[in-house]
């Protein structure tokens, strides 16, 4: 596919750091570091991001040294974000500066999290990870005297209210800053595609190593596996059904990112985007998935989400974490003092309830079961139920 790239390398619908609507504290330039390397720099370096090695993605720790955590899923998405980016002639240091920061704001035990702690928080507007890493970007991380948070930039922030599509504004009135009905750049607008090509891809690997997905049922039921793992199969009779599920593996991301870049590459040429303004004037998103395709990939996160999401391994592990993150909560908002005293600073303006989803949602998978064995009298890390596969 060609696109005409300007002689920055970019092509005209890219937001360029040259166009950028600053940070909210201003700050000088640095002398060989564009604004938005600056923020990816921030966002490496930050407490929050180092703890997302130790934080569920989908098997928590003791499961095995070779799942995926938060952290490595992030370092997946960066990855393929930049592959992308160079495309489609994107911001590269846009796009993963978003990649790097879109699982900040997740809880201990993945998912979970947010599905105990937001109707815990109903009257506040309930939990969302995206709203979480906002916060944690402009007010949790404290690296600066002059400002709290990072002092990202104001496109970065904007990609992070806007990660999972147009924010809320009646239950996240932060957002309204930054244009909720708007649609961000296509550097933002790729991110969560991104973000599920690469959850599906190690999800299903992870699955496989678990023993809970079978590649044979797999593959009769979505062929998005299949045809590429029965082609394995045939090209390389020799090799066990481990190696014809790595090459499936690879063949269905690169499928996938294919189709997402020649999809958006074509509706932004055949729209003749002349620049980011332009994008953000569309009454729709333009980065996206072929209609066959995103079909395609629909079936295969239905089954990830049934046989392995739900599966009763998995579901017994939710059950106790559920448990030990409704415990936490109820013990920090009757008694704050069990908090660092940074975070009880701050519940004069945010409240206790909100405070103590701001300290539990920080915490890594074992901290968190550490203080429950602490505070609960819980098992501890060494507790969790376990399944021999």
């Amino acid at each position: 596919m060609r696109i005409d790239r300007g002689p920055d390398g970019l092509a005209p619908w890219a937001q360029r750091a040259a166009r950028s609507r600053g940070r909210r504290h201003a700050e000088p330039e640095h002398a060989y570091r564009p604004p938005y390397a600056r923020d990816r720099d921030r966002i490496i370096h930050c407490r929050a991001f180092r703890r997302l090695e130790y934080k569920t993605q989908v098997f928590v720790f003791h499961e095995g040294d070779h799942y995926r955590n938060r952290l490595t899923h992030s370092i997946e998405v960066a990855q393929i974000g930049r592959t992308v980016a160079r495309a489609l002639g994107l911001e590269p240091d846009l796009v993963e500066s978003l990649a790097l920061s879109h699982d900040l704001g997740h809880t201990p035990f993945g998912h979970l999290g947010e599905e105990v702690l937001s109707p815990l928080l109903a009257d506040e507007g309930g939990f969302d990870h995206n709203r979480q890493t906002l916060r944690i970007v402009e007010q949790l991380e404290e690296r600066y005297p002059e400002f709290t948070g990072l002092n990202l930039t104001w496109e970065v922030r904007e990609g992070i209210v806007k990660h999972s599509g147009p924010p809320d504004a009646s239950r996240w009135p932060e957002a309204v800053e930054y244009l909720p009905d708007v649609p961000p750049p296509i550097e933002a607008q790729i991110i969560d595609i991104v973000d599920e090509i690469a959850y599906n891809h190690h999800d299903l690997e992870d699955g496989f190593e678990s023993r809970l997905l079978d590649a044979d049922e797999l593959a009769d039921a979505v062929p998005l596996f299949g045809e590429p793992y029965r082609a394995a199969a045939r090209e390389h009779p020799s090799h066990d059904p481990w190696m014809w599920i790595k090459i499936a593996l690879r063949r269905v991301i690169d499928r996938l990112v294919s189709d997402l870049v020649a999809t958006t590459g074509t509706r932004l040429r055949e729209l003749g985007i002349r620049d980011v303004d332009e994008v953000r004037a569309r009454p729709e998103w333009l980065a996206g998935l072929s209609a066959p395709v995103a079909e395609a990939n629909r079936r295969l996160k239905s089954y990830l989400g049934d046989r392995l999401y739900a599966h009763p391994r998995i579901a017994e592990v939710k059950q106790f974490l559920g448990t030990v993150l409704v415990e936490l909560f109820e013990v920090y908002v009757a008694r704050p003092d069990e908090m660092p005293p940074r975070f009880r600073r701050r519940i004069a303006e945010a409240g206790p309830r909100r405070v103590a989803c701001d300290y539990l949602a920080g915490m890594t998978d074992r901290y968190a079961l550490l203080e429950h064995e602490r505070l609960c009298g819980g098992p501890g890390p060494s507790g969790i139920p376990f399944a021999t596969r």
